[in-house]
């Protein structure tokens, strides 16, 4: 349309109008009136009120009101006048497509954006190899001492293990393995499981001998003494108090009940741990409830109670028989 001789058909007045704005308004004016328009009006755009006849009437007083103001300007040499008023590409271009750059017709700023895409891309990618290499050499002295310590470890044992064999070796050869019980017979077969490995049962079988057990089982064994003490010490808390009780001997089992609630907490911990380490998913604990611990407490204290009231009364009923 700007290479061709077409010619719109609204005046300088009507042009103003459909702008939005009065004669003698500055150039800046006129492109911000016409950006806010297109944004309004182009069919291209997200706005409910999208038209494109009142595009087309917008774009038309657009360019008659910038021919009007261009011939009112006096003529300038300098470069910078005549870049101003010099004919740029559509606006509404710049926020529609390709990010705002490039310049010329679609195709040429379609080539532009893909290049500026590629640039953009690269840079990325530099940047981003820069932070991998200075993150590696940043922790690079925090990598060279933990080999450091490892090589430590890796010393001591070596040298724990050859002075392991030196005392061996001079063991045997002063004899002390000479008399001992099972010289010369075979080793006793522990498995008869093809499954295991004959040093991994043997060495098992000489920790079980000596007592060894496992984490789980040491924790799940405490778990249960615990319980069992905590229980059999409300009990008797509760029979000490006696029945009925007196205003100060509630206080006083309201602080015990806060007590065995606060080792219960802990008890539950305990079980947590024991949760995160025991091998067998069907042999883990659930946690023990403050209330049903207290009120099993008092069900206890009340079922002692009645066979202690039972057995009075028996002995009661032998004396007055005699």
């Amino acid at each position: 349309r700007m290479l061709s001789s077409y010619k719109p058909k609204n005046d300088v007045k009507d042009s103003y109008k459909i702008l939005e704005l009065e004669e003698g308004c500055s150039l800046d004016d006129v492109r911000n009136s016409y950006r806010n328009l297109a944004k309004k009006y182009h069919p291209d755009s997200s706005s409910g009120m999208a038209d494109s006849k009142a595009f087309i009437r917008v774009e038309e007083a657009y360019r008659v009101v910038l021919s009007d103001l261009t011939g009112k300007q006096k003529s300038d040499p300098g470069e910078e006048e005549e870049d101003q008023f010099k004919s740029k590409s559509l606006q509404h271009r710049h926020y529609l497509s390709f990010e705002g750059v490039g310049i010329g017709t679609p195709s040429q700023r379609e080539k532009q954006y893909m290049q500026f895409r590629v640039d953009r891309a690269t840079e990325q990618v530099l940047e981003y190899r820069q932070q991998r290499l200075e993150s590696r050499y940043a922790g690079s002295d925090l990598s060279r001492a933990q080999d450091v310590r490892q090589s430590k470890k890796v010393k001591i044992t070596q040298a724990v293990e050859r002075l392991v064999e030196d005392l061996i070796q001079e063991s045997m050869a002063k004899g002390d393995f000479d008399n001992l019980s099972g010289k010369g017979k075979p080793l006793q077969k522990f498995s008869d499981s093809p499954h295991i490995d004959p040093m991994t049962h043997n060495l098992n079988r000489i920790l079980i001998d000596n007592g060894y057990q496992p984490e789980w089982i040491l924790l799940q064994k405490e778990i249960r003494e615990t319980i069992e003490r905590l229980r059999k010490s409300i009990v008797a808390a509760r029979r000490k108090l006696g029945e009925p009780m007196t205003l100060s001997e509630q206080k006083q089992w309201g602080r015990i009940c806060e007590q065995f609630a606060e080792d219960i907490r802990k008890l539950n911990k305990r079980v947590d741990d024991f949760n995160l380490v025991v091998p067998i998913l069907s042999r883990q604990m659930v946690h023990f409830s403050t209330d049903k611990e207290i009120l099993r407490a008092r069900k206890t204290y009340e079922a002692v109670r009645e066979k202690v009231s039972d057995s009075d009364t028996k002995e009661n009923e032998g004396e007055e028989g005699k």
